[in-house]
């Protein structure tokens, strides 16, 4: 890791920046004003590299409810958590009045300590039909990995807080083939479509890598206007359920990125019961061959982040 770190967080009701210098390296809408229909939620957009690189896309025209990274679920039982119509089998989609939301609360840290920016805030997840189903906890650290990379780290604590069990799912566990999105979900630029998806054990398109299971998925592509190229690198925690996660991807339309641990099997809920979820994502401007270094940059720093869990656990 780097030793020296130029990183600030500034911050407001609607949301916080974390900045690398003058470069902002993402923003962190806490209170968006999306509609109902798109399922309102927390988002990182727009994600930049360290040159200041644009590698995410907001609201774009295709699915507006695609945030830059969001942590969006289309299969809450029967509640829709991403946005726009749900699938519904024999039907295909269909938009019903079941667009939750994802509530801001209360911001419990946000800080920079040691190289790391951090924040921290507790939401409550209700549907559209004003039923609380989860209290979550989230946080996102942010670190200065190389002189072209850094490393956002993501996670979550859903606790469900129903007396009944709620199964998390997806388009596919529903019955739509290879359509298993849900999770932590990247949109990238429209630069980006025709890119290449790259695992442990090759690349190909998304077409190619849909489904596969992997610890890491990397994602490169190109920049209009200037000679340059970007790659986003995301890492699977070996905690999480499901791990390793099956990958949903996409090259061919738009391009995307999203661990799916809900791919193909529903993960239950029981009443009370917290899921966690931890990811990493190394964004660096450079080209595809550095995927696996920059993959192994954010495996490193999921490391370091259970290291200071726990140190701050101790000191607590």
């Amino acid at each position: 890791m780097t030793s020296d770190s130029t990183l600030r967080i500034t911050g407001d009701d609607i949301g916080i920046s974390v900045l690398d210098g003058d470069i902002e390296l993402f923003r962190y809408t806490l209170v968006p004003d999306s509609p109902q229909l798109e399922s309102p939620k927390p988002y990182l957009s727009p994600l930049r590299t360290r040159a200041g690189r644009v590698v995410s896309l907001f609201r774009p025209h295709d699915h507006v409810w695609h945030k830059g990274i969001a942590w969006s679920l289309p299969v809450v039982d029967d509640e829709n958590f991403w946005g726009g119509p749900t699938f519904v089998p024999g039907r295909f989609y269909v938009q019903l009045p079941n667009d939750g939301s994802q509530e801001h609360r209360t911001t419990l840290a946000q800080s920079v300590e040691g190289g790391v920016a951090r924040f921290a805030h507790t939401l409550q997840w209700i549907t559209e039909g004003g039923i609380h189903l989860f209290d979550e906890r989230r946080s996102l650290t942010a670190r200065l990995a190389a002189d072209d990379v850094w490393v956002l780290t993501f996670e979550t604590a859903m606790t469900n807080v129903t007396d009944a069990t709620i199964s998390i799912g997806s388009p596919t566990t529903r019955g739509r083939e290879n359509a298993g999105y849900g999770g932590l979900f990247w949109r990238g630029p429209r630069s980006f479509t025709g890119g290449l998806a790259i695992s442990p054990t090759g690349s190909g398109s998304g077409n190619d890598m849909r489904g596969q299971r992997h610890e890491w998925m990397a994602f490169a592509g190109r920049h209009d206007e200037i000679d340059a190229e970007s790659v986003l690198a995301f890492v699977d925690d070996a905690a999480n359920p499901q791990h390793p996660p099956q990958w949903f991807v996409r090259t061919e339309e738009f391009a995307c990125i999203n661990p799916a641990p809900f791919f193909s099997e529903e993960v239950p809920v029981e009443p009370g019961q917290t899921v966690v979820f931890r990811y990493a994502v190394a964004v660096a401007d450079g080209a595809a061959e550095r995927a696996a270094e920059i993959a192994g940059l954010a495996r490193g720093v999921l490391a370091e982040d259970a290291s200071d869990a726990a140190a701050r656990a101790v000191r607590s």
